[in-house]
């Protein structure tokens, strides 16, 4: 799958134009992801300095995308396909009609092709988003 992400409020804390801690487990999540061959665009309003250095903080811990703010990394404005409009498969954003899904939540539904409704649904209590103990299963070091 092609994943669009956003950047403040989604893989950090809002602190726009300053960058916010990490949301916990965002990273982990999106490389886990990565390194399951889905393509991740960085799809964020910051641009210039602001972009270089959200970049650069995900790089720093790792986490590299497919391309930032284009469908591919060779695309410019200068392209004749050029587009403003990202064409991906899932787009990952703190401003979702009803918010920010755990990431845990977020791994299982891509990892697994399940809809939120549907994992929702058959989620034990112990794994409710405000736990962090299905977080903490899949990301424990072996």
């Amino acid at each position: 799958m092609i994943i669009a992400v956003d950047f403040d409020g989604t893989i950090v804390e809002h602190r726009y134009p300053d960058i916010g801690p990490e949301l916990p487990f965002a990273i982990e999540t999106l490389k886990r992801l990565r390194d399951e061959h889905h393509k991740l665009i960085l799809w964020t309003v910051r641009e210039g300095r602001l972009l270089d250095e959200a970049v650069r903080f995900c790089r720093e811990r790792g986490l590299t995308f497919y391309a930032v703010n284009a469908n591919y990394p060779e695309e410019s404005r200068q392209h004749e396909t050029y587009t403003r409009k990202l064409k991906a498969d899932l787009f990952i954003d703190d401003r979702n009609l009803g918010g920010l899904p755990d990431w845990g939540i977020i791994y299982r539904m891509v990892h697994e092709g399940l809809t939120y409704d549907a994992l929702h649904d058959n989620l034990p209590a112990y794994d409710s988003p405000a736990s962090g103990s299905l977080l903490r299963r899949l990301f424990r070091k072996k």
